[in-house]
């Protein structure tokens, strides 16, 4: 039994080896999407909430506690099924309908790490730019934000794994990427148990790989200090 297994998951990675690719690449393109958008309206939402404005930091917080509190698969059959009606340019492309769904899932988190750096860093570097003739928002993106960035690196990068695990929900939409293509090679080999193993080896490699890449930066960043 167990050497059919085997057996049966080099053969399917044999034959199928370029769907996995693919899905992969796809799975990759979605996470660093995702990611990259969140840090921008993550970003954002960090300043927002910590806005002397109270309706303006209300909402942040709001929006940050919505998406923080509902699971992610709700949030794509949302965005999927109504925001792209709402808006005809992203319901032409499958691949943005996702992707702006884990963008603003992804921002929701990556705004309360940067609100984390951000107090992280000295009240003193604040005051000091401030004394130095910075503006306040200058102050901000030149001195704290910077330093706030150094702090939060690790998370980022932490984010970006969590990101490449959750795009498997996207299968639930024929996504293309990994989740989807065992969905395919299942039906063409009507195999289960090879396809997942083959999958599962592929996120543990990316996963492992990126947490490895994010000790040594964490310890590069501990000896530069």
């Amino acid at each position: 039994m167990f050497s059919d297994i085997v057996s049966n998951t080099f053969a399917v990675l044999n034959k199928y080896g370029n769907i996995f690719i693919e899905g992969t690449f796809v799975t990759l393109q979605y996470s660093a999407v995702a990611v990259a958008g969140g840090v921008i309206f993550g970003l954002l939402l960090a300043l927002m909430r910590r806005s002397k404005f109270k309706p303006l930091s209300f909402l942040a917080g709001a929006y940050i506690e919505f998406v923080r509190g509902t699971p992610i698969l709700l949030q794509l059959y949302f965005f999927y099924f109504w925001v792209a009606e709402q808006i005809p340019m992203l319901g032409e492309s499958k691949f943005w309908q996702i992707a702006v769904a884990l963008i603003c899932n992804s921002a929701a988190y990556v705004s309360e790490i940067f609100r984390a750096g951000i107090d992280a860093v000295d009240h003193g570097q604040m005051e000091a730019a401030r004394c130095l003739g910075l503006s306040e928002r200058q102050a901000m993106f030149k001195v704290v934000i910077p330093q706030a960035v150094k702090n939060i690196l690790p998370a980022l990068c932490n984010e970006f794994i969590m990101m490449i695990k959750e795009t498997s929900l996207a299968s639930t939409f024929f996504a293309h990427e990994i989740m989807t293509k065992y969905k395919i090679i299942n039906g063409a080999t009507y195999l289960v148990i090879e396809p997942l193993i083959i999958i599962a080896v592929i996120y543990f490699v990316l996963t492992f790989t990126l947490s490895k890449l994010v000790a040594v930066i964490e310890r590069r960043m501990s000896t530069s200090d």
